[in-house]
């Protein structure tokens, strides 16, 4: 064994500088949703990293093939396959406050790489990738195949992957390099309603005429937008004065025909850590609350989401769902998207369930309280995923991250999903060390390179654990 390592050790630290021109020529392509065209189901952006990727795969003597613009497929050799790598290329959009670069011009500073897609899911990729090169390269024997799956709708509802799946079997063994170490054996479950209501066309002043907020589902929103008929840019700042909102959160007033536009800006962030941004969204339909508006409806609507998704409540206490469990911790919730028209509106949010959370004490109590206040909603619960952490494949998993990064393993839970969820006993598996913060979703996205090279390590003895002689 400790040959195996020490030849380990020495192929990546030969490549340091390899792996990072590598991450560069994926981070370089902006790789978010784009509109479907032939070949390119997600648009022309994710395309051209599927392709990228393709490309260095067969650089490096790696059989690598584009299947219908979906997903990338590569594999180490021709026998029977035992495990999956699932990983992504798609990316969320740059957004703003970006400080030591833009989002698609890497820039690597003191051993950080920044970069959109540095550390989600690129540069994991990548390293994934490397580490089926080094045991070709050197020479590992394998009985069986491991395949590296990347992806091009993680950010967007994963229909690649489960295009994937529809046409080809699980692996008996897979992981995910798309959150932490050490090991993810708990993703937290996700309940994502669309809610609706719709009134006859307004004519009252003053009133909100248009909302719109977040962009994303899975996104704290960082902007929205409203415009608000019948009063003045004097009425809305001294609103903006009296409300006290916390310094991350700044409004601009602009007149507009007939009243003003009013736009909110907070701080991004992923939707399964919403404590961690500032939602911009919530924070304009608190402001237009404060504000003088008619008795109409668009105004009712207005107060019960203030009501419901107050600014802050990050666990749906307002809504009546927040609850937790000693193994997956609390149920997460934001606010994420909304548009107002005078005639109706909708919104969803995005929640994450701890394993204790069902329909009986998330979807029915969530239903109620939004059905009370004149809302339609539609949506069911996505189960957690749960694999035991007495399961022989996480104990392999163990002994490869402690071996290379000299830290104790053990398992976690979180928020986020990856594509490993509901595919049997798979998890997620790196890329990022204990503690490390990678600003995913955020700007001045980074990754370590040392933990990026360590990583690639660990996922060669995981590859010849599983599927070596």
């Amino acid at each position: 064994m400790e040959h195996i390592q020490s030849a380990i050790r020495a192929y990546f630290d030969a490549r340091q500088e390899e792996l990072i021109q590598a991450v560069c020529r994926l981070v370089r392509i902006d790789s978010t949703l784009g509109p479907a065209a032939p070949g390119q189901p997600f648009g022309p952006g994710p395309a051209a990293a599927l392709d990228e990727l393709v490309a260095l795969a067969t650089e490096w003597g790696l059989t690598a093939q584009n299947l219908e613009g979906y997903v990338g497929a590569v594999d180490l050799n021709d026998r029977e396959t035992e495990l999956h790598i699932l990983g992504h290329l798609d990316v969320v959009d740059p957004g703003e406050g970006w400080t030591v670069t833009s989002a698609f011009e890497p820039k690597l500073v003191d051993g950080l790489l920044y970069g959109r897609g540095t550390d989600d899911d690129k540069g994991p990729v990548l390293a994934a990738l490397m580490a089926m090169r080094a045991v070709k390269d050197l020479g590992f024997s394998l009985k069986k195949n491991v395949r590296l799956i990347a992806g091009t709708d993680e950010e967007t509802g994963f229909r690649d992957i489960h295009w994937y799946y529809d046409r080809h079997p699980y692996a008996p063994h897979t992981i995910s390099p798309d959150a932490d170490f050490p090991i993810i054996n708990i993703e937290k479950g996700h309940y994502q309603p669309t809610f609706r209501a719709a009134w006859p066309q307004e004519a009252a002043l003053p009133r909100v005429s248009s909302f719109t907020g977040g962009p994303r589902l899975n996104m704290v929103p960082p902007k929205a937008q409203a415009t608000v008929l019948g009063l003045t840019a004097e009425q809305v700042n001294a609103a903006i004065a009296a409300l006290g909102m916390e310094a991350a959160i700044s409004y601009t007033v602009a007149p507009a025909e007939g009243g003003v536009r009013i736009q909110a800006s907070g701080q991004n962030a992923h939707g399964s850590t919403p404590e961690e941004g500032h939602n911009a969204q919530t924070a304009l339909l608190t402001l237009l609350a404060a504000l003088p508006l008619a008795d109409c409806p668009s105004t009712q609507a207005i107060q019960n989401l203030v009501r419901l998704f107050p600014h802050g409540d990050h666990i749906g206490q307002a809504l009546g769902v927040a609850q937790s469990d000693d193994l997956s911790g609390s149920l997460s919730l934001a606010f994420t998207m909304l548009t107002l028209t005078d005639t109706g509106c909708e919104g969803r949010f995005d929640s994450r369930t701890p394993l204790c959370g069902t329909d009986a004490t998330v979807r029915l109590p969530a239903e109620a309280a939004l059905q009370a206040t004149g809302f339609t909603v539609e949506g069911e619960i996505d189960p957690p995923h749960h694999v035991p952490a007495t399961d022989p494949f996480l104990q392999t998993l163990a002994r490869a991250y402690e071996l290379y990064s000299g830290r104790e393993s053990h398992c976690i839970a979180i928020g986020g999903g990856t594509y490993v969820h509901g595919i049997p006993g798979g998890v997620a598996f790196g890329a990022s060390m204990p503690g490390f913060v990678s600003n995913l979703h955020g700007p001045d996205e980074r990754v370590n390179v040392a933990d990026l090279l360590t990583a690639a390590m660990i996922y060669t003895q995981v590859i010849l654990d599983v599927c070596g002689e």
